[in-house]
């Protein structure tokens, strides 16, 4: 079977429109009529109802479905034969949130290149739920995140368990609490009564960040339902907007371990309870091929983290 047509096909069928997916293809639209024309023959069955607008035939529904697997196991069989080969050399792709990434890939990255200078390496940074996403996609060969990985075919092995704050301006205290701020700050930081701070604005990252799924639970158990000023997708933009004073928000203890700490004039640091420590993971596939490089990036990320 021809990997190439059944590429050109899923293409084709995601447009259903010859002339957009051989654009896409860059290829003229005979071209792709061929391919598909080709892969018809080979499989005894039209995949196409070429009337308008074009659709999906039976069969072309269960190729599309099929069709992603057969290129992925190719795509697993190369990479695992090129290990065999030389496992200097090939790709490794990482997943990482914006927030993970500034902190774990600066202390990893430079010594896995400089002991794999053959790999070529590709970052995905985005929320958890888009990672979660790639990775079972076989987008990504391994991710780091918030432990437990929602997917349950995937092995992981955890890095570091870590707390979180909250990070409250100064300007806020003495905006809302003019006549008994150092009260407040004590009961905060002694007391942990977050339920003080209800009438108070937050920042927060989006709903897909398991960040703000704790922050969310945090609020909840205090009875806070929170005055949202503001939801970014970028912790450090929060973080910077805390600083000057616009809001309450929520910041990982690894993060602020790694920040400078000039980010955090005007801000007090509250630990946040209710059972909120945390563990962060890298983690893969049980069912796809590991490289040996990403085995090393694995460990090398353990002993630099650990």
């Amino acid at each position: 079977m021809n990997f190439l047509n059944i590429e050109y096909f899923l293409v084709a069928a995601k447009e259903l429109n010859f002339s957009k997916a051989a654009e896409k293809l860059y290829i003229s639209p005979q071209s792709l009529s061929t391919h598909i024309a080709k892969l018809e023959n080979e499989l005894g069955v039209e995949l196409f109802y070429r009337d308008h607008p074009m659709r999906l035939t039976y069969a072309g529904e269960i190729l599309v479905k099929r069709g992603q697997d057969i290129l992925d196991g190719k795509n697993q069989m190369i990479d695992e034969l090129r290990d065999i080969s030389d496992s200097k050399k090939g790709k490794l792709s990482i997943g990482v949130s914006h927030t993970r990434g500034l902190v774990f890939l600066p202390l990893v990255l430079p010594r896995f290149h400089e002991e794999y200078p053959g790999v070529s390496i590709r970052v995905l940074e985005a929320s958890t739920s888009k990672l979660d996403t790639a990775l079972a996609n076989g987008d990504i060969d391994i991710m780091i995140s918030l432990m437990p990985f929602s997917n349950e075919n995937v092995q992981s092995v955890e890095l570091l368990s870590e707390e979180m704050f909250m990070l409250i301006p100064d300007k806020i205290l003495d905006k809302y609490f003019p006549d008994n701020k150092a009260d407040v700050l004590y009961r905060l930081q002694n007391k942990n009564e977050i339920s003080l701070l209800k009438d108070c604005p937050f920042l927060m990252l989006h709903t897909d960040n398991r960040v703000r799924a704790i922050a969310d639970k945090v609020l909840n158990e205090n009875s806070i339902k929170p005055n949202i000023l503001l939801e970014v997708e970028n912790i450090e933009t929060l973080l910077e907007l805390s600083r000057r004073g616009m809001g309450i928000t929520f910041y990982p203890h690894s993060l602020q371990t790694y920040s400078a700490s000039k980010k955090f004039e005007g801000l007090h640091i509250v630990k946040v309870s209710y059972g909120t420590k945390q563990a962060i993971g890298v983690g893969h596939l049980k069912n796809r091929f590991l490289s040996q490089a990403a085995k090393d990036f694995i460990n090398i990320l353990k002993e630099v983290i650990q």
